[in-house]
């Protein structure tokens, strides 16, 4: 990654807790300016290392910078971060612009001074006119936009996410983590976010930091991760893939369930892995085309694609049909084709 002076450097960190280990031997940067998200299953450590970086659980042993100075021993209140929590945590006896203003004022801020800043983020983010009302007189997304605009008036040098998104349906839940970018990008803010949706995270990001068991299991740009993942784990985590287990030939043919065809293994050693290939690169035939046969087990008219699952001699291979112009039925017998370049071979 790139220079991180200005934003957050976690060297060697891990928190336990009697002899549980929840986050081990973690380390990363997060460059002043970015989007970095920590993406994972619930339980891998994605939130103890948010909460280690804003000074909420203490560090076991690492060492822990923002903006290039160790706050690894200081409070809280003594870090210049800011959070999101993922149920907004606003007051609801609080107008939207008291609330806003909380922070600032409790820092002893004089009250004009804090009003401006307020109605500054406010407007800002979308919210202006709306001042005078209490968080439950406004919708999902305007309750998340408080919670950032009362994170921002504090103008942190970092801002944390906590699962930001979690609580809105998904139609919304789209439109703000568009917000949420727009606004990282156009203010340059230096964000560190947590998340276990993919495709938040492949949205937002600059870069993922994708988290199994309190271990990092790969970190790269979203196009890396999606398109070069490095386990099984990976490849089933970012994403759907089908993933079939079978045997590599020194010529670069793979071969499972009795049916061989032609792969790109870039490097892998010949023997036993695994094949993830993605449901929309894979492509449904008349029968008797392709490098496989098959019978469609399910089919799933989605609006913008149709979803079958197909029986192979490689198992059960979800198939994204994105045309989605005529949908094959239930028993047909089908052909399932896919390019050389379109797969992903990982070592088993």
């Amino acid at each position: 990654m790139t220079d991180s002076s200005g934003g957050v450097d976690f060297d060697r960190v891990s928190k336990r807790y009697g002899s549980v280990t929840a986050v081990d031997d973690v380390s990363f940067s997060v460059a002043q300016g970015e989007l970095v998200t920590l993406l994972g299953p619930s339980g891998c450590g994605k939130t103890t290392t948010l909460r280690m970086v804003a000074g909420l659980e203490a560090v076991t042993s690492g060492v822990v910078r923002i903006g290039g100075t160790d706050v690894t021993l200081r409070a809280a209140n003594e870090r210049d971060v800011s959070m999101v929590f993922q149920s907004y945590a606003l007051f609801p006896h609080m107008t939207v612009l008291e609330n806003v203003c909380y922070g600032p004022i409790s820092m002893r801020m004089d009250k004009a001074k804090a009003r401006e800043l307020a109605h500054a983020k406010l407007g800002m983010l979308g919210l202006a006119g709306l001042e005078a009302r209490l968080p439950s007189e406004l919708s999902g997304g305007q309750q998340q936009r408080v919670a950032v605009a009362r994170s921002l008036v504090l103008e942190p040098a970092v801002l944390l996410f906590d699962e930001p998104l979690s609580n809105l349906d998904a139609k919304l839940r789209r439109r703000v983590r568009q917000e949420i970018r727009e606004l990282q990008q156009l203010l340059s803010l230096t964000v560190l976010y947590v998340t276990h949706d993919q495709e938040e995270a492949l949205a937002v990001s600059d870069h993922i930091i994708v988290m199994e068991n309190g271990r990092i299991a790969q970190q790269g740009t979203p196009h890396e991760l999606y398109e070069a993942p490095a386990s099984r784990f990976l490849a089933d985590f970012i994403g759907d893939a089908n993933l079939v287990d079978g045997e590599l030939s020194p010529d670069a043919s793979f071969s499972a369930g009795g049916i061989a065809a032609p792969v790109r293994a870039d490097g892998v050693r010949p023997g036993a892995v695994t094949l993830a290939v993605r449901p929309q690169r894979l492509r449904l035939t008349d029968a008797g085309q392709g490098a496989l046969s098959g019978t469609c087990k399910r089919v799933a008219y989605l609006g913008s694609r149709i979803e079958y699952v197909v029986e192979t001699a490689w198992g059960e291979l979800l198939v994204f049909d994105q045309e989605a112009r005529s949908a094959r039925r239930r028993d047909d017998a089908v052909g399932v084709a896919f390019d050389r370049d379109a797969v992903i071979v990982l070592p088993r």
